[in-house]
């Protein structure tokens, strides 16, 4: 065993010395390769991890400490029945409205809880993927019938996929079943409603806070009447939260008053938004750190920074890869990476077999955060992307990226994580191709 864990050391060694003594330097796709993967990887900072990771975290710590063992294994464990487990959570992405990276810590968190494989695979799945903002846009942008296509696709793959997991791993699903079965039932801390209070307003804070922007020339519609009103909309989210602290956390109303009054000043003080966040977030761990009242609101943060070392380093891996692969394409900003995108549109054209898994394994890789895969296939269907191979990389994309799967693997091992990964696939490519051949 020693000697086969010092052989791997030798081999990663070996084969960074051997990238580093050939990398290509003086070449302009290498060089932009590397621009791209750091491009990518600041824009991910700015835009992505403040907004939306970072509530996200605080969202999962909701569910690991406040929601009861019990409460997720009524909905998602053995005791659930299993026409209700895959409806949850093969609906759940039209309340969530996260992408790939944002669902981890929640998924983390509900399988930890005891959700079978099956669901908990369909929440992983389906949080990106039916994200209601996304289908709209790409109803609006891409056509009704890709919308529609869209949003069947995604609520067919996250039953069939999570049952396809549940069935093949039958044998470690009945241990935890029959495990399941013997765990009593446990009376909540406090009643269920104050602990979805609680918790869908951190949803809906994370929700509006990343509502994107409308299509160019757009200034009217309820679409654009929620994004001009956004903040407005979040503040009040805020103020209900505050009651919760305050009311349902029962944290000393002077902590909470403090913390609010200093991000009140900072959001008048600077004109980014990342700026309150920050401050809330922080004040939000430092009241609940030094709560007495209830250990429940200081483990609700320490479980936060759980998933946070958990997940964040993976994620910084996984970001700087598929940028350096594949390019860094946001707002205006295109650069590409060391797959020229050129050859990406040229194998994607047509409806054949190839095309469409092509596009399934780019879309899986890819990272897309929240709503940007729209524009981007609008450039790749205007380069001569075919229908069936868009889809495919619809259903794919959104749900998988390099960063999600390596997570994904440190939490139900690699040979679950491939297996996944392969279901998606599979399906994304027979999706696309039906998909082609009727449009």
């Amino acid at each position: 065993m020693e000697k086969k864990k010092e052989l791997k050391i030798l081999a990663w060694i070996a084969a960074v010395f051997l990238f580093a003594y050939f990398m290509p330097v003086e070449s302009n796709r290498f060089q932009e390769a590397i621009l791209a993967m750091f491009d990518l990887a600041r824009w991910y900072a700015q835009e992505h991890v403040i907004l939306c990771l970072l509530p996200a975290f605080f969202i999962a710590g909701v569910i690991a400490v406040f929601v009861s063992q019990g409460a997720v294994m009524k909905y998602f464990g053995a005791k659930a029945k299993k026409w209700v487990a895959y409806t949850v959570a093969s609906v759940s992405g039209t309340i969530l409205a996260v992408c790939s990276c944002t669902i981890l810590p929640l998924f983390s968190s509900i399988h930890k809880r005891g959700a079978g494989l099956g669901p908990a695979i369909a929440f992983l799945y389906s949080g990106p993927a039916i994200n209601i903002l996304a289908i709209i846009l790409t109803a609006r942008i891409l056509g009704f019938e890709m919308g529609v296509a869209r949003i069947v696709g995604a609520v067919v793959f996250a039953v069939v996929i999570g049952s396809a997991m549940s069935l093949i791993y039958r044998k470690e699903e009945k241990v935890k079943k029959e495990a399941q079965l013997k765990f009593p039932d446990v009376d909540e801390k406090r009643p269920m409603w104050q602990t979805a209070l609680h918790f869908f307003t951190l949803v809906l804070i994370l929700v509006f806070a990343n509502w994107g922007a409308p299509a160019e020339g757009v200034t009217e519609g309820g679409w654009y009447l929620i994004w001009s009103n956004k903040w407005y909309i979040t503040a009040v989210l805020g103020l209900v939260f505050i009651y919760s602290l305050i009311a349902i956390l029962k944290i000393k109303w002077q902590h909470v008053a403090i913390a609010t009054i200093v991000t009140a000043i900072s959001a008048f003080v600077s004109s980014s938004p990342l700026v309150p966040m920050m401050v809330a977030i922080a004040g939000l761990s430092i009241i609940t750190l030094i709560d007495k009242r209830d250990v429940d609101n200081k483990e609700w943060t320490i479980a936060s920074w759980d998933f946070t070392k958990q997940i964040m380093p993976l994620l910084a891996i996984g970001v700087l890869a598929a940028g350096f692969l594949l390019g860094s394409t946001h707002g205006d900003t295109a650069i590409a990476g060391i797959i020229p995108n050129e050859w990406i549109a040229n194998l994607v054209g047509g409806n054949s077999v190839f095309a469409n898994f092509f596009a399934s394994i780019v879309g899986a890789f890819m990272y897309f955060a929240t709503l940007t895969e729209v524009p981007i296939l609008q450039g790749l269907m205007a380069a001569g992307m075919g229908k069936g191979p868009a889809l495919a990389l619809l259903l794919a994309g959104p749900s998988l990226s390099l960063p999600n799967m390596l997570v994904i693997r440190g939490v139900i091992g690699t040979q679950k994580t491939l297996v996944y990964v392969a279901l998606v696939v599979v399906m994304a490519t027979i999706s696309g191709l039906i998909y082609g051949g009727l449009f």
